[in-house]
């Protein structure tokens, strides 16, 4: 499944079981909406949580937001259960942690085969196995539910034993070879959490690096994280003004034809005018969604 074409630029974690978290995302500006019933809720809540997600989906109320909900592994004793509920839910999506291998993709696969059509399959990767199997697993979107990678930077480094400093130098490589596995194969992308959600300026930084690394957006855990990760995310005056004038220029007639071009003292090719006109297009859909 190729990934609708719309703004992911925040994805707001926040546990299915608490009922005034439910009722604050629905008021939120983030562009997604992610109703948790693995790391956020405890095992004596399991059963309740996935009731509420469901009955919160059901009542709708989110707006233009994608609504998904984050199931248990399916190595655990709810991730079955969870699955079917979600296939029945009306979710948007169903996001599945800890895949591992393309036998997990399709195992899910065969435990949504009653679902909608239109659910869609997002798969976290967190664990050095998936590491090693990217472009099996991205291969797997041409013919499943697949559409969308979230990372798991926190299962990954603990499973590394590894540490997430400011600039995640450990995990550059991996971020890269991610996207570039799920580009080859028509994913949307979303960057893992930044755990500290006091300290903004960081999470800026780790917002830009993975705009820089080629994310469409990033995992946020806490509200006040949001904001500054839609703008991050979010093509700036100046780039828009850039692409517009890239289009422009291709559009005179004097350069019909032509696969090389300057505007503005600047070379750009064909390539640059499909990248204006992509950005373009998401600055467009981020003010409908405005």
């Amino acid at each position: 499944m190729i990934a609708p074409d719309r703004p992911r630029r925040s994805a707001l974690y926040l546990p299915a079981s608490n009922a005034k978290a439910l009722a604050k995302a629905r008021t939120l500006p983030a562009d997604v909406v992610m109703l948790d019933l693995e790391d956020a809720v405890a095992p004596e809540w399991k059963a309740e949580a996935r009731a509420a997600a469901v009955a919160a989906v059901r009542e709708g109320g989110f707006g233009p937001r994608e609504v998904a909900i984050r199931a248990n592994g399916l190595d655990t004793p709810w991730g079955a259960e969870d699955l079917a509920a979600i296939a029945t839910s009306g979710a948007d999506a169903v996001v599945v942690p800890k895949i591992s291998t393309p036998a997990d993709i399709l195992a899910c696969e065969t435990a949504l085969a009653a679902a909608p059509p239109g659910l869609q399959l997002w798969a976290m990767i967190e664990t050095c196995t998936a590491v090693g199997n990217l472009f099996p697993i991205a291969t797997l979107a041409a013919s499943t539910r697949l559409s969308l990678w979230m990372m798991g930077t926190n299962d990954l480094a603990k499973e590394m034993r590894a540490q997430l400093t400011p600039d995640r130098a450990a995990f550059v490589a991996i971020l890269t070879q991610a996207v570039c596995a799920g580009r080859a194969h028509g994913l949307a992308l979303l960057d893992g959490v930044c755990n500290e959600f006091h300290d903004l300026d960081r999470f800026r930084a780790e917002a830009a690096q993975g705009l820089m690394l080629g994310f469409d957006g990033k995992t946020v855990i806490h509200p006040a994280q949001i904001e500054p990760c839609n703008a991050v995310f979010s093509p700036s005056p100046a780039e828009l003004a850039r692409a517009e004038a890239i289009i422009a220029a291709f559009a005179l007639p004097e350069n019909a034809g032509k696969g090389a071009i300057q505007v503005d003292g600047k070379m750009a090719e064909l390539l640059h005018l499909e990248q204006a006109r992509r950005l373009v297009a998401v600055a467009g859909q981020i003010a409908a969604l405005a």
